[in-house]
């Protein structure tokens, strides 16, 4: 007899899920709990529908839910292909709950989920049953794939991990490319359970990793992390631990942090690696030998940084402003996006009159630059030295190369130099730009030395003088160095004002500053003395 249209059309031979049920309950139980929206499940290799249909009926069971499978159903050109997709049709159809049915090979399936994905806000999936090819280049294929479609929480199930038809060892067999997949993605899921079937938790945020050019509104970089550089010596360590605290206060995107090791002890590196939140990650970059350091070490650290985009930050400055607004500049083509240096913003006499960048926040587009850093290394190794160094050499090479974006974005000399009159200052911001930069500056530049000398301390014509606000000296009149210090207290520097470490250098730092400020006035003085 014929069975009605409410009955199942399952093959009796061919129930090779059923026995599963009771392992996936209590999993898809507390995932379902543990979720507010409605959940999605994908399935690739579907057959007959009966593990989907206890989705549907178990966890994707309310009008707002969905379950999409993937089979090729032998692309409907045979018998047992288009009986078993008409099947599928109907066992999911009984439900009543949302289904889809890709009828496409996997990776040709799983792509165009992955197109349409990227333009929904809401997409992902809970939940990953990965049935497909037995192959394990497949088995690795499909899982990839499918992972960059898993929420972060998902549930993702791998089948025949113990399939007994092939030697475990070869490539014919699932097991080599879970292994190979699991591997891969090691530190970002949890094994739940493992037997003839794995299970994971994915502990990390969905990624799709690509746009198409129908995405080309969207922002490229949205789904990535930011990738941020800093040069960090044991000397900035501790205000580099500022930049990353001050970053992540107010900016929610994941980040990637490279710092360019200049001398860093291992103490210090786990003191950074703690100041970043768990979703974040933190990598060192090691110079090669024979590298000149010091200022030059953003510029020798350009091709060693392993990403395409790059936010080189100072560590000097203290982020006010969720970083992902500059992440997403569109650099129109330029190399990099600098803002004006406050004080020179049209250069000076060494490099020539010009628009004049400062070189604390880059925002570099590294598959751009990577074409021009041989030949700028070399402008490098052959020009003569000038008072900025580095920065006056990117300023001279890529004079055309670069985007200027509002000062705010690196705001020098606050309470010093940026409140005072200049032809210069006055004609590249006319509208009160540098003083609302007093309230309102999205990244705050400490420039200045950190222990400023004794003539610059004195110097009754440029008051109050710069400095940077973890020196002896502290930074008077800058309107943002008291805040610097609460992000201080973020860190596992919090007590260092308080510490005797602090005071004793401190008194060391003032004592070197006048006995050398003391030499530099007798050498002043020494051919003018009559008695």
């Amino acid at each position: 007899m014929e069975p009605s249209n409410r009955e199942f059309k399952f093959t009796e031979t061919q129930d090779w899920f059923s026995h599963n049920k009771i392992i996936w309950a209590p999993f898809l139980a507390e995932l379902r709990a543990s979720i507010s929206h409605s959940p999605r499940a994908l399935e690739i290799g579907s057959w007959e529908g009966r593990s989907a249909v206890f989705l549907l009926e178990t966890f994707c069971n309310t009008s707002t839910s969905e379950v999409v499978c993937i089979d090729h159903f032998d692309l409907h050109q045979t018998a047992a292909g288009k009986a078993r997709y008409e099947k599928l049709q109907h066992n999911l159809g009984i439900s009543g709950f949302p289904f889809r049915v890709v009828d496409e090979f996997s990776t040709v399936g799983l792509y165009r989920l992955l197109e349409e994905e990227i333009t929904n806000p809401k997409g992902g999936f809970d939940f990953v049953y990965i049935d497909g090819s037995h192959e394990a280049d497949d088995t690795f294929l499909d899982a990839e794939l499918a992972w960059r479609l898993a929420r972060e929480g998902a549930l993702i199930v791998f089948d025949d991990y113990e399939w007994p038809a092939e030697p475990v060892e070869s490539i014919h067999h699932p097991k080599r490319g879970i292994d190979a997949f699991l591997l891969l993605h090691e530190g970002e899921h949890v094994v739940l359970h493992r037997g003839y079937q794995v299970i994971v938790r994915k502990m990390v945020a969905m990624r799709i990793g690509f746009l198409t050019k129908a995405c080309e509104k969207l922002d490229v970089y949205a789904s990535a992390p930011m990738n941020i550089a800093i040069c960090a010596s044991s000397e900035y360590a501790m205000p580099a631990a500022v930049v990353l605290a001050s970053a992540v206060q107010v900016s929610e995107k994941r980040m990637s942090v490279y710092i360019v090791d200049l001398g860093l002890s291992a103490e210090e590196k786990e003191h950074l690696k703690r100041t970043v939140r768990d979703m974040d990650s933190v990598s060192f970059i090691v110079l090669p030998e024979g590298s000149r350091g010091g200022v030059w070490a953003k510029i020798e650290a350009l091709p060693l940084l392993p990403v395409e985009r790059v936010l080189f930050l100072d560590a000097d400055i203290l982020v006010r402003h969720d970083l992902a607004e500059l992440w997403g500049v569109d650099l129109k083509g330029k190399l990099f996006a600098a803002a004006r240096d406050v004080g020179l913003p049209m250069g000076h006499h060494e490099i020539g009159r010009q628009p004049y960048f400062n070189a604390g926040v880059l925002l570099i587009d590294m598959s751009c630059m990577r074409s021009r850093l041989g030949s700028f290394l070399e402008f490098v190794q052959a020009r003569q030295s000038t008072e900025y160094e580095d920065q006056d050499a990117m300023n001279v090479f890529f004079r055309n190369d670069w985007l200027e974006i509002p000062v705010e974005w690196n705001a020098t000399g606050l309470g010093t130099y940026a409140a005072k009159e200049s032809s210069d200052r006055t004609a590249v911001w006319a509208n009160g730009e540098l003083a609302a930069l007093h309230q309102k500056a999205k990244i705050v530049h400490f420039t200045g030395p950190v222990h400023p000398s004794m003539a610059r301390v004195l110097d009754v014509y440029n008051q109050p003088y710069t400095a940077k606000p973890w020196g002896y000296a502290g930074a008077p009149g800058h309107p943002f160095a008291e805040e610097w210090r609460k992000v201080l207290t973020k860190t596992v520097w919090k007590d260092w004002f308080e510490s005797g470490e602090y005071r004793k250098g401190m008194m060391e730092a003032e004592k070197a500053i006048v006995e050398e400020g003391i030499e530099e006035f007798k050498a002043k003085i020494a051919g003018c003395i009559r008695w």
